[in-house]
């Protein structure tokens, strides 16, 4: 038990900026993907209360749009968002896959890295501003929950690049039978919880599966930054379906 509960510390720490006491156990480190999905739970919750607050203040809804855009980026450290624009700038080079690597693992910023986070926070934004007053956020719980589980069982189930720090980690079957389960439940009581909304649920599988299948398939294999960019453009799709529904 206390193994699962450094585990889910370091993925805390690691994945979000919400403050835990600061643990790193090397038994623990296979684990950790497990417990990302709660993660995930934590940072949609606040994300709700957030929304219910710019509803309860009355505020602009450019401010909402600001605030609700912005939240998931600074709670996370902009974690995700590296790895969306390491792997823009190596997917839209067209180079052949050795060159692709390099660029992914390449600390400067592209062109395409800088076109591609421009176009991603301007839409984000756009969206939630222009959301009605009626859209049921509570489904914004679930949202960030259903992305890390979908995270969580492509770096468990898709082979990994040499370079990924994944490619040590020993992968139970039971961790994908376990994530399944709890990606089943998310997506259950999204649908039960906020009705028609659920479908943002859907829309944050199908912007990820996409997402991820394009990286995939360009660098022929899996790593972090690959799961922070199909993360946030699944996220993205979940806020259009959110906003537009």
């Amino acid at each position: 038990m206390k193994t699962y509960l450094h585990a889910f510390v370091m993925c805390q720490s690691m994945f979000c900026f919400i403050p835990v006491p600061q643990i790193w156990d090397e038994r623990a480190k296979g684990k950790m993907l497990l417990f990302l999905p709660i993660v995930g739970l934590e940072i949609g919750v606040i994300w709700t209360a957030l929304a219910w607050l710019c509803r309860l203040l009355n505020l602009p809804a450019l401010v909402t749009g600001f605030v609700l855009c912005a939240y998931p980026y600074i709670v996370t450290g902009f974690i995700h968002l590296d790895g969306y624009m390491d792997v823009t700038d190596a997917v839209k080079s067209c180079r052949d896959l050795e060159r692709r690597r390099e660029i992914l693992k390449d600390s400067r910023v592209g062109s395409f890295a800088v076109i591609g986070i421009v176009l991603l926070i301007l839409t984000q934004f756009t969206l939630f501003a222009s959301a009605p007053e009626t859209a049921d956020f509570l489904i914004l719980i679930f949202v960030p929950a259903v992305s890390r589980c979908c995270s969580a069982l492509a770096v468990t189930g898709l082979k990994p690049m040499s370079t990924s720090q994944y490619a040590e980690h020993k992968k139970p079957k039971i961790h994908t039978v376990v994530l399944t389960i709890i990606l089943c439940v998310f997506l259950v009581a999204g649908f039960l919880l906020c009705g028609k909304y659920g479908f943002a649920l859907i829309g944050c599988l199908i912007g990820y599966g996409l997402a991820l299948w394009r990286a995939y398939k360009s660098l022929d294999g899996m790593n972090g930054d690959i799961s922070g960019y199909a993360l946030t453009i699944g996220e993205l799709c979940a806020v259009a379906v959110y906003a537009l529904i």
